[in-house]
């Protein structure tokens, strides 16, 4: 048994990403940041829709179409494959958990 909450990191000076479960049709991942964002070039485009749970933290994402949504403790979004997003801001100082279901 594990525990999405115990065995992060101390050294966060990189964002955290941990595969759960993975299967040909289905990944689960945690991913844990620190103040991170995503790189400021480029956009996440995957070939895999991805459903998403902020556990705890607060973090932005950011859409190509120029839409940003903030996240809190608890909020989810499902993202359909091919978006066009990226993290746009997450809390300074603070581990956010994110948990993604790529389907």
């Amino acid at each position: 048994m594990s525990n999405i909450f115990q065995n992060i990191p101390d050294d966060l000076q990189e964002e955290f990403f941990e595969d759960i479960l993975v299967s040909d049709k289905l990944k689960i991942e945690r991913i844990v940041s620190f103040g991170h964002t995503s790189p400021k070039e480029g956009w996440y485009k995957q070939d895999k829709n991805e459903w998403v749970i902020l556990l705890d933290g607060e973090a932005v994402i950011s859409f190509k179409d120029g839409e940003d949504i903030k996240l809190e403790k608890g909020d989810y979004l499902n993202i359909p494959l091919h978006v066009e997003h990226k993290v746009l801001w997450t809390k300074a100082n603070y581990k956010t958990i994110w948990l993604a279901i790529f389907y």
